[in-house]
């Protein structure tokens, strides 16, 4: 990466969704790129977001000059809008920006040494698309999620537009869908509550799909040989669907420094394949009662565990967290002390390091698709355990439709206004399946298969490999002439 941004022939702009894990699979993305193709350089523009300040402030110090990071100023959020949705608080926030982004794009295409070949914006920035369209700059979609979900999400946006449905009628309905990209009827209950909300939610949804259809090309966090049906499904749309990428798995593997030491000295004293990882990403939380439960089902099994628990306080909204620094009080009483020999209680985790180690066994995961795509990377099997967002669709495809994952509740849904508590023998059942020594269904020879396949996509003649060949190939003809 030693040539400079003036000898660079083409430029990106990437705009990365708000969020931890869109920023870190973007960069990821970035350095893919700028590894096989000398002649480009990447600028990413940063919308604000506190939680990842100190993620964006490393990013900086190792920033050179293929790799520039650009923090766009601070917007304030719009009067009243705490009473929205929060999905469509944050799709509001960051159309905010397009003033910012078109300042800043202004700049840099000043410069008569900069041609700019793409804009590269994240599934939850689509409304960006605005902005690429006055330079006259292509524009490609990185799609974080699955291709079979990014085939359900256009699958209801032609639903509404070329068949008249009203897809909220179907919330809390028996209705099953064929959807393209995948094999069995998809029930209604494991769509996204997005998807299906009169307030405003479903509006998104159906307008951000047909926006996909704009783009010059969708790149996927995913590969070929995990989702061939939906990939194949997506590929034959007679032009209806832009050209798509799957450059899969993107992972950043560079975390073994991240988790404390305590973690790490505990995992190396356990057995091979013996404790089962308990984490639900970097928003996951559970009321009381539910901890509780799980707390018993743990309990019970007698199984190693290591559990990285977030909680939410009686008084708090669902999006607000606490991390685990006084387990004690939510708890069972005793519960720390009588599985002291067995089990750890943590707070935050480095996902990555901890899914590498030799002792982890199994996972119970929330089936966010970075998280499937980890699991499926070191060969740990999963309990679908989903909270929100798309990762009931997700579950289902690792159930239902791949085999790669048992279920613990595949249609649970973590609304403080209305949760469903799963019961601590439902759970131990699942945990003893998981982490039984027989595989009965052949659910764990399939994820240590899907482990090599994954590796040897992203392998020089793999599956992922090509696919970003020709996702390059097609960026570096897209180059717009100086001074827009």
């Amino acid at each position: 990466m030693a040539t400079t941004m003036q000898s660079a022939e083409r430029q990106l702009i990437f705009i990365p969704g708000p969020g931890m894990g869109h920023i870190v699979a973007a960069v990821e993305v970035a350095k893919l790129i700028l590894n096989r193709e000398s002649r480009l350089s990447i600028t990413f523009l940063l919308i604000k977001d506190s939680q990842v300040d100190q993620y964006i402030h490393s990013l900086q110090i190792s920033a050179n000059q293929r790799l520039r990071f650009i923090n766009l100023p601070e917007v304030e959020l719009e009067p009243g809008s705490s009473t929205k949705l929060p999905p469509l608080l944050a799709s509001q926030h960051i159309n905010r920006h397009k003033p910012l982004v078109r300042e800043a794009l202004l700049a840099i295409t000043k410069s008569e040494e900069t041609r700019v070949a793409g804009f590269i914006i994240d599934m939850f920035c689509i409304n960006m698309i605005d902005v690429a369209n006055d330079f006259k700059i292509p524009s490609y979609l990185f799609f974080t999620s699955s291709s079979a979900f990014l085939s359900m999400w256009l699958f209801f946006q032609s639903l509404t537009d070329d068949h008249g449905e009203d897809i909220t009628e179907f919330k809390n309905s028996d209705k099953e869908f064929l959807i393209p990209g995948f094999v069995n009827p998809v029930p209604a209950k494991v769509m996204p509550s997005m998807m299906l909300d009169k307030n405003g939610g479903s509006e998104l949804v159906v307008s951000s799909a047909r926006r996909i259809r704009e783009t010059r090309g969708v790149f996927i966090n995913t590969f070929q040989e995990l989702e061939s049906t939906a990939i194949k499904d997506l590929s034959d749309s007679s032009g209806k669907i832009p050209p798509i990428y799957p450059i899969g798995p993107i992972i950043n593997l560079n975390t073994e420094s991240e988790n404390p030491d305590s973690i790490i000295s505990w995992l190396d004293k356990q057995p091979s394949s013996s404790v089962l990882f308990l984490c639900f990403g970097s928003q996951g939380s559970f009321i009381e009662a539910q901890i509780k439960h799980l707390a018993t089902a743990l309990e019970s099994s007698g199984r190693r565990f290591l559990w990285s628990l977030r909680w939410r306080k009686p008084d708090k909204k669902a999006a607000e967290t606490t991390d685990s620094t006084s387990p004690d009080e939510i708890l069972p009483k005793g519960f720390l002390k009588r599985t002291s020999g067995i089990g750890k209680v943590i707070g935050w985790a480095s996902q990555v390091a901890v899914l590498a180690h030799p002792a982890i066994g199994g996972f119970v995961s929330h089936c966010g698709w970075n998280s499937i795509l980890e699991s499926l990377w070191f060969g740990v099997p999963t309990a679908a355990w989903p909270l929100a967002a798309e990762q009931q669709a997700n579950a289902f495809q690792m159930v239902v439709e791949m085999g790669m994952a048992i279920e613990i509740k595949m249609d649970y849904r973590n609304d403080i206004n209305d949760e469903i508590v799963v019961g601590a023998g439902e759970i131990e059942r699942a945990i003893d399946r998981l982490m039984a020594d027989e595989d009965a269904d052949g659910m764990k020879k399939k994820v240590k298969d899907m482990r090599e396949k994954s590796s040897r996509a992203l392998m020089e003649g793999g599956s992922s490999y090509r696919f970003l060949g020709c996702l390059i190939h097609d960026i570096m003809h897209n180059t717009m002439p100086q001074g827009s």
